[in-house]
């Protein structure tokens, strides 16, 4: 019994990592497509996030009948009820790589960002991309010296996000209501693709050692 105990944590394992690589696909095809206006790209992001939800939600039915009839206890059932949490955190990075590709759709064939703003997005998309590749290995390998990229990369992109705003507040700002309030999500939906992988990053390192970070131990 308790080797398929442990075959099922492992699978459970197995299942985070999988839809972590999905996610790290899709903000990588998701920010090519937003930078690029391409319309292909983006819709094949927008389909893909079925899949994430699926698995998703196979991950969480399997988690749950494991507590149900296993009854597992301390570190066992910390990874348990950490990858019920990791679950929906990975699959709302999901969400807004695909809320990324439907404003590539949205404004398709025009970009989305106006030219003043263009090296932020893409700065702000390199890093977005870091935190879900080191999100990966984090769950793959349990290293919390991956935490510190992860920090590293949403610090850069809280920068990056506040700097979007000073951008539209200044006097020079002269685009249009619609462009301002797209260029107002996309940034949102950049920066909060980071606080997601950081949930990750967290829960994961409470796996590890079994202690609840604060909120600041993760602060960028």
């Amino acid at each position: 019994m308790r080797k398929v105990f442990q075959a099922e944590l492992h699978q459970i394992g197995e299942g985070l990592i999988e839809i972590s690589s999905l996610v790290n696909d899709a903000i990588e095809k998701s920010t090519a497509a937003f930078a690029a206006a391409d319309l292909q790209a983006a819709q094949e992001v927008i389909a893909a996030d079925a899949r994430i939800d699926f698995l998703q939600n196979d991950l969480d039915e399997r988690a749950i009948d494991v507590l149900a009839l296993q009854g597992p206890v301390a570190s066992d059932l910390r990874m348990i009820v950490g990858s019920l949490r990791m679950s929906a955190s990975l699959e709302r990075m999901g969400d807004l790589a695909r809320h990324i590709s439907q404003l590539t759709r949205l404004r398709y064939p025009n970009p989305v960002i106006p030219a003043a703003l263009v090296e932020t997005f893409a700065e702000m998309a390199r890093q977005d991309i870091v935190i879900a590749q080191k999100v990966s290995e984090l769950l793959d390998l349990r290293d919390l010296e991956l935490v510190s990229d992860i920090l590293a990369a949403k610090a850069a992109i809280n920068k990056l996000h506040k700097t979007v705003f000073s951008t539209m507040a200044a006097p020079e700002w002269t685009e249009s209501p619609a462009t301002t309030v797209d260029v107002t999500l996309a940034s949102r939906y950049f920066e909060r693709f980071g606080d997601h992988g950081v949930s990750v990053a967290r829960k994961v390192s409470y796996l590890v050692t079994g202690e609840w970070q604060p909120e600041d131990f993760l602060a960028g």
